[in-house]
């Protein structure tokens, strides 16, 4: 998850304000910790802390990061605990001067990377992937003048999902690891060239979308100018579902939830409409598990899109039972399953007149744990539903991530050793109905996804025994 921000204004205008509107748009990707680094062209200022963006940053800070370039983040936390020494872009110094770098994604090598480099000597502030790939950009910059050819040497030790934003005193550079496992995009306004996680946040600043990054791609920004550098090595392709739609990338492997959870609906991932997606998921879920009821209600926000589509290739009306307090963020994203749990009953109350004494189909984006859901379900019988069918936009999830979702433990994960009949009783559900994995990579358009935590197969190569706690 995580959400980063990059500007080069080539009016040398201060871009800390654009930068902290972008990071506000792609809050929703990270709620523990944001954090904003600028250059003046000579000197890299920059403030990050724990909490929500419009909590860590005041006017009073903004002005103190000068600068023409910056980059920011909003921090989800994989990798490395909720500290303010997790928290991003990492500034460090190297033989180019100071260099602050902003990560989203998550290093499947990270601990041996980081054992290599203390062993040879270097001091680690946090614990956190993003600062191994900081250590080792350092390492690489005293061996060549050229940094696009220190960035790519990085690069190529680097296994695992990685959207960059690095920047120099004088430059910003966007990187897109190989696979396009999370998203990256350009965009650009009169005075400024934006880069950012998802286009929702160049609409807020009134940018012009202008491209995605492309996967293996580096986007180097000097002097007002665009310039693209390309990864000089290949990554093993990877078919993680024989379904006839043709690739848009013959080896990118985008994380699918971009599409079912992650992004905001009125993003646009690589070309595709994520709204037009989740729609298409509730069309099909309705073809594929139809149900007799008397409602469709999403269990909001991210199920609104999938409900809406269930209703109309239903025909059950489409209700709102279930009001979302609008001041709760994201419980999926909360780094504490005591947290969600609580951010449940705090974010949803169920609207009574539109529940009791009907057959109620509910429809979500995924079912991890089963916990959440669970508690929904409870709390839609309480307010007097005669019947409780949950319909998911999501395959079963049944193999841990190790790309940047901070995703339970495989015996965690409720649906790696149960059948839906039996998911419907762990829950109280009279019935439960995943969309199939053909109907996911159908209604998203490509089938260069990653697939890894619905198939348990995963684009690259994992040493399981070398991973930490994930299993």
């Amino acid at each position: 998850m995580c959400g980063i921000f990059g500007a080069y204004s080539y009016d040398e205008i201060n871009v800390a304000k654009s930068i902290y509107y972008g990071l506000f748009a792609l809050q929703h990707r990270g709620q523990e910790g944001a954090g904003i680094a600028t250059s003046d062209g000579k000197n890299i200022y920059y403030y990050k802390n724990i909490g929500l963006v419009t909590e860590v940053f005041r006017n009073e800070t903004l002005q103190n990061l000068l600068g023409y370039i910056g980059i920011g983040h909003v921090r989800y936390s994989t990798t490395g605990g909720k500290a303010v020494e997790n928290c991003q872009p990492f500034v460090v110094k190297s033989s180019f001067g100071s260099i602050a770098i902003a990560h989203n994604g998550d290093l499947v090598n990270s601990n041996e990377l980081r054992r290599e480099l203390e062993r040879k000597g270097h001091m680690f502030t946090s614990s956190t992937d993003s600062e191994v790939i900081a250590q080792l950009l350092v390492r690489e910059l005293l061996k060549t003048s050229d940094r696009i050819e220190a960035i790519k040497n990085t690069l190529k030790k680097l296994v695992g999902a990685y959207s960059l934003l690095i920047m120099f005193n004088d430059s910003l550079i966007a990187v897109r690891d190989p696979w396009g496992f999370k998203p990256l995009c350009i965009g650009r306004d009169d005075s400024n060239i934006y880069i950012s996680s998802e286009d929702c946040a160049l609409t807020t600043l009134d940018a012009e979308f202008i491209r995605d990054v492309e996967p293996g791609e580096i986007i180097e920004i000097k002097n007002g100018e665009l310039i693209s550098h390309k990864l000089d090595y290949d990554v093993v392709e990877y078919s993680p579902v024989d379904v006839d739609i043709p690739a848009i990338y013959n080896k990118a492997t985008t994380c699918m939830f971009e599409y079912v959870y992650f992004a905001r609906p009125d993003s646009t991932i690589d070309g595709i409409s994520v709204y037009k997606v989740r729609k298409r998921i509730g069309e099909i879920l309705a073809k594929e598990h139809p149900v007799d009821a008397d409602v469709v209600s999403p269990i909001p926000d991210s199920g609104v899109a999938f409900a809406l589509g269930f209703s109309k290739e239903s025909g059950i009306p489409y209700c709102v039972g279930l009001m979302k307090n609008k001041y709760v963020g994201r419980t999926f994203i909360l780094p504490s399953q005591t947290e969600r749990e609580l951010a449940v009953r705090l974010k949803l109350s169920p609207i009574k007149s539109v529940l009791e004494g009907k057959r109620v189909v509910l429809v979500d984006d995924s079912i991890v744990r089963g916990t959440t859901s669970k508690r929904i379900v409870n709390m839609v019988r309480k307010a007097g539903a005669k019947e409780v069918h949950l319909r998911i936009g999501c395959p079963k999830i049944i193999s841990p991530c190790y790309y940047g979702i901070d995703m339970a433990t495989k015996k965690e994960l409720i649906a790696s050793n149960k059948t839906e009949e039996e998911i419907a009783k762990d829950i109280g559900a009279d019935s439960v109905g995943y969309i199939s994995l053909e109907g996911l990579v159908k209604a998203i358009g490509r089938k260069d996804l990653c697939l890894a935590c619905l198939t348990g197969k995963y684009p690259t190569e994992i040493n399981f025994e070398k991973i930490l706690n994930r299993e």
